[in-house]
């Protein structure tokens, strides 16, 4: 099983910008779908970015335009550039595979995430991201 660390998170001002890493260990498969969830206080994981391992990305309507999720396959690396943040975008940001491919299906990410969130159980350390106002 592939193990994940995130990295990269901190407190910044609205409109500002910031650069989160997973980085992962272990076997590397190159069927892997990948994604970005956040978790603000008192509230359920939330999907925010998902990516196969072509490199197609999905994102929900709330951060589009704003973040990009990219990946290294030769290191398991996944990376989420986030720009013009918002005070809505703090939480704890957790990166998780989906070994079957549903996050990066043809649904929406609002619409098959929280099943995803139901079942998964293996989340990682996070890294927090604060916006002010």
């Amino acid at each position: 099983q592939v193990e994940f660390v995130e990295s990269g998170g901190g407190s910044v001002e609205a409109g500002g910008s910031l650069s989160l890493s997973c980085v992962g260990s272990g076997p590397f498969y190159s069927t892997y779908c990948m994604a970005w969830f956040r978790q603000a206080p008192g509230k359920r994981h939330e999907g925010v970015a998902s990516i196969d391992s072509e490199g197609r990305a999905s994102y929900v309507n709330a951060v589009k335009g704003r973040f990009t999720i990219t990946q290294e396959n030769a290191n398991n690396n996944v990376y989420l550039q986030m720009d013009n943040l918002k005070p809505e975008d703090t939480a704890m940001y957790y990166c998780a595979p989906d070994l079957s491919r549903a996050l990066c299906g043809p649904r929406p990410l609002e619409e098959v995430a929280p099943f995803f969130v139901e079942t998964f159980r293996f989340w990682a350390q996070g890294t927090q991201v604060t916006v002010s106002s």
